[in-house]
């Protein structure tokens, strides 16, 4: 199985056919438009089979699956006390695992914005993480922790390890969290501005059973995103 996540930097019914090369059973894709409310034909017939969520149409969180994968929503709650987080969008593969997409936002809050976006919905949603993967864009990474803060990036990555979860991109190549030497992200689009700012993170079957783990081309992903797409292959 291979899994592919890239925030797309909106207008993803201009870009999907940059991804037709991977060969991906699953894409999670950050800033796409909902296939089922845009006038272009070929990205939906491309996007037939899907989950969509956003506060627009033209811009939220997709999960696009090949024609031969079982893809339904399940019902995890956004709420955490009287705070709804977004964007998070979980689903079931085949009856077989769950995915949670993740597109982290700042969502109007002074404090809990992006990771802590992250950090609230797992106070509610991690007794659902047994037999998963979560992938997105985190709009996190550890070098940007602060000492008074009890939902840093470290936080988060610690509170899915006690529930059995690790980064694949750290597992396979051995980095330690804030000391990654491929970034997944440029700001504006420059390469002197570099970040590691997307994640998959997969519950120890998938650990044990991957095969790879890379990030698209700077050179040619720099032409149509800011981020480059993450790919994760497993021998499942």
């Amino acid at each position: 199985m291979k899994i592919v996540s890239w925030n797309c930097n909106g207008a993803f019914r201009n870009k999907f056919e940059h991804l037709i090369e991977f060969k991906a059973d699953l894409y999670i894709i950050q800033e796409c438009e909902d296939p089922a409310r845009t006038p272009h034909k070929a990205y939906q017939l491309w996007a037939e089979n899907h989950l969509w969520i956003g506060d627009t149409k033209n811009k939220g969180i997709g999960v696009f699956a090949s024609k031969d994968i079982d893809l339904k929503p399940l019902n995890w709650s956004n709420a955490f006390q009287d705070h709804h987080v977004k964007h998070f969008l979980p689903c079931t593969i085949n009856n077989n695992f769950d995915l949670l997409a993740v597109w982290t936002h700042q969502n109007n809050s002074p404090n809990f914005g992006y990771i802590g976006q992250l950090w609230k919905y797992l106070q509610v949603n991690k007794h659902e993480l047994s037999n998963a993967i979560i992938a997105g864009d985190f709009n996190s990474n550890a070098i940007w922790d602060q000492w008074d803060r009890w939902w840093n990036h470290s936080d988060v990555v610690n509170e899915l390890r006690l529930v059995g979860m690790e980064s694949l991109y750290h597992t396979y190549t051995g980095e330690d969290q804030g000391k990654e030497t491929q970034p997944t992200f440029y700001v504006h689009r420059n390469p002197e501005k570099p970040y590691h700012i997307d994640y998959v993170f997969g519950s120890k079957e998938f650990s044990d059973k991957l095969t790879e783990v890379r990030l698209g081309q700077r050179d040619h992903w720099l032409t149509v995103s800011d981020h480059l797409p993450l790919i994760c292959e497993f021998d499942l």
